[in-house]
């Protein structure tokens, strides 16, 4: 088994705190996007969680979404009630969660973030999220990635 990057150690300990079993993988490849890891995994990209930080007047906002959508923002901004959803720029994104775009966990961030989790995620039995970089992914159902980011269920696209 290879040794886990650092920022995966602190996914997969964060996992075992809420006693969630998964086992972290560790990809040959990079994964940096949806296509790329449902591709390497063998799965469809809606079985893909992505991590996406948003950022608003407020702060950093991580929303779960599956991989076979796009955030709509005017719409998530007017279904949550806040101003002005962007996204965030490398380096808050880096700042808010420890992690690079394209390896954000759902978990594993300096301060638990606000987080959405796609509803649409619940009609996946086994969902796949990243593990703190490109080349780490694990496997979640929903109640257990909702709990795992203490995350708000809402549509997103």
């Amino acid at each position: 088994m290879a040794e886990l990057p650092a920022r995966s150690v602190l996914v997969r300990d964060r996992l075992r705190e809420e006693g969630i079993d998964g086992e972290i993988v560790v990809l040959p490849e990079a994964a940096s996007t949806a296509a790329l890891a449902a591709a390497a995994l063998g799965v469809e990209v809606g079985a893909i969680a992505n991590s996406l930080v948003f950022w608003t007047d407020d702060g950093p906002l991580l929303v779960m979404t599956s991989g076979a959508h796009r955030v709509d923002t005017a719409g998530l901004s007017q279904r949550l009630g806040i101003a002005g959803i962007r996204r965030a720029t490398p380096d808050q994104v880096r700042e808010a969660t420890g992690q690079a775009i394209g390896g954000v966990a759902p978990c594993g961030h300096p301060e638990r973030l606000r987080t959405i989790v796609d509803q649409d995620l619940a009609d996946v039995d086994e969902i796949w999220a990243a593990a703190g970089t490109p080349h780490t992914v694990f496997p979640v159902n929903f109640d257990q990635l909702v709990r795992l980011t203490g995350g708000t269920v809402s549509r997103v696209d």
